[in-house]
């Protein structure tokens, strides 16, 4: 590759001329994520990625940027695409191209550009994959087949793309191991619920502006993120209602106090409809027929299949029209519209920037030790789906307790014979 300092890496970015306000915002990111600053540091010195090429396929936001400098840091030769057509910062991408990192993302792509991008990103011919909804890992499988022998491994950053990945393992297909970073703790309980809800609501009050305080919110999906959506909601002054496949977690926001039914039913009663489940269809064109007048419907899902918007635009015809940026209404009769945010695409990254950066500081501290993990094991590894070690876990929650300043207890030896004993009892 081109020496970075020369700026004449390839790249296919909106502006260049942003760089400047670019690396004003990833430095302020920084500071809320002392976690991967540590981390960064670390690697630095100890170089443990020299000459190994990563393609890192995310949202191209300030949290990222932090993630694709501490790689750079550690000697990687990194590459980047976006994992949202709507996701991109550009700023940030500029900022990005300036520091020597090829960058493939421009914000409101259209689908043929998103993945020709994807594509110019694997000409980079990766050792290691950082994904995030598994379109990476995907189109390698299908298309670059030739590239598969220098695959040490690849990490996933969400729900969704873990999904795929385990299907492509269970159909025989997958041809090296993936680290599940999304099913950290350190990752899913924090980021999913803390920053997928806060983000979510901030991405549809910017869209929209409107009062969220006595309105209904039918929050589809009531894993981590839906968690946090119905909980940010509530506290809003919302009437929440979760519609929910699964026994348990049905039971679960049924205990939580929200009201609990199907779609079928809480398509007449909502205000507000958010998914999270990483389904198809999950509101449908039956649900839009029941819809009240002015409905807004959001999707905090990975893709933007979880509304029906085929058979939104069908049922519209010409009667559509922006309203103002993120916000496009559809006349389905005389008296009811229909608004979708952000065409149906992750509104907190659509609408908004995405998860605040204190959350992200878990999230890619797992990214890049994961990383490292890979470089050092990889090779060792079957193909198949792998969880985050706990060890690099609960270091991960250590570093971020001390960075907030907060002290826990340690088991004395007596406490630690104990609970690997069995001969006490009452």
């Amino acid at each position: 590759m081109v020496d970075s300092a020369t700026n004449t890496r390839p790249f296919d970015i909106k502006d260049p001329s942003l760089a400047a306000e670019g690396r004003r915002r990833i430095d302020w990111a920084s500071r809320e994520m002392p976690v991967l600053g540590q981390i960064r540091d670390q690697f630095e010195q100890e170089r443990p990625l020299d000459g190994v090429r990563i393609v890192v396929c995310a949202h191209i936001t300030t949290e990222t940027a932090n993630l694709a400098l501490a790689l750079k840091a550690a000697g990687a030769n990194s590459v980047m695409c976006a994992s949202n057509p709507l996701s991109t910062q550009d700023e940030v991408a500029a900022a990005l191209v300036e520091d020597g990192i090829s960058v493939y993302a421009i914000k409101g792509e259209d689908n043929d550009t998103y993945y020709r991008h994807i594509r110019a990103a694997l000409d980079h011919g990766p050792h290691i994959i950082v994904d995030d909804g598994a379109d990476v890992v995907s189109m390698i499988h299908q298309e670059r087949s030739d590239l598969l022998p220098d695959v040490i491994g690849a990490t996933e950053e969400t729900t969704t793309g873990v999904v795929r990945h385990r299907a492509l393992h269970a159909q025989g297909l997958l041809r090296f191991p993936v680290i599940a970073v999304n099913d950290a703790e350190t990752k899913h309980f924090f980021d999913n619920r803390y920053g997928t809800g806060q983000s979510t609501i901030d991405g549809i009050l910017r869209a929209t502006n409107i009062l969220l305080a006595g309105k209904t919110i039918v929050v589809a999906g009531y894993g981590w993120c839906g968690k946090g959506i119905a909980m940010r909601a509530r506290g809003m002054g919302a009437r929440v209602i979760v519609t929910e496949i699964n026994a348990v977690r049905a039971l679960e926001a049924a205990m939580d106090g929200f009201a609990v039914t199907t779609m079928d039913r809480a398509a007449a009663l909502g205000d507000i409809f958010i998914t999270a489940t990483g389904n198809i269809s999950v509101v449908d064109r039956n649900h839009f027929d029941q819809m009240k007048d002015g409905a807004i419907l959001a999707n905090s899902g990975h893709f933007n299949s979880e509304i029906n918007i085929r058979a939104l635009e069908e049922m519209s015809g010409e009667g559509r029209r922006t309203l103002r940026p993120f916000v496009e209404e559809f006349v389905l009769g005389p008296e009811q519209r229909v608004i979708l945010l952000g065409e149906g695409r992750l509104i907190n990254l659509a609408a908004a920037e995405g998860h605040p950066a204190s959350v992200m500081d878990m999230s890619f501290a797992n990214q890049a030790l994961a990383v490292a993990y890979l470089v050092r094991e990889g090779k060792q590894l079957e193909p198949g789906v792998y969880q985050v070690p706990e060890d690099i876990d609960q270091d991960i929650a250590r570093l971020k307790l001390a960075a907030m300043e907060i002290d826990i207890d340690v088991l004395s030896v007596e406490q630690e014979r104990y609970l690997t004993s069995w001969e006490g009892g009452t």
